[in-house]
């Protein structure tokens, strides 16, 4: 299961932390797995390269699938950063209310 918890400071939401493998299908073949990992992927790419913030990432694929992403406090307070860091939690969101036995979200 996929486990992931929003991190936030001051009502501003300042990354995630994200644990664990779907299950909900061989490797290459989870949809779950896939949909996550395009999501994540796509958001960090997206604030690097559109928007010029370098977030800190913590990530490990072999032990137990970590992927952590924290941004610094200037960057919180960006409109177009908080547009696409929400963008990124429905997503996900919408993941979980389909597929609820493959991942669960920790909001607050």
């Amino acid at each position: 299961m996929i486990r992931v918890k929003f991190l936030y400071q001051n009502d501003c939401l300042l990354g995630f932390d994200m644990q664990g493998h779907a299950g909900a299908g061989e490797y290459g073949f989870d949809i779950v797995c896939s949909a996550v990992s395009v999501l994540s992927i796509n958001t960090i790419n997206s604030l690097e390269q559109l928007l010029h913030v370098k977030p800190h990432i913590i990530s490990n694929e072999k032990n137990g699938g970590l992927l952590k992403v924290t941004l610094n406090e200037n960057d919180i307070l960006n409109p177009e950063v908080k547009l696409l860091m929400d963008s990124f939690k429905l997503g996900l969101t919408d993941i979980e209310k389909n597929y609820g036995e493959y991942i669960k979200i920790k909001d607050r």
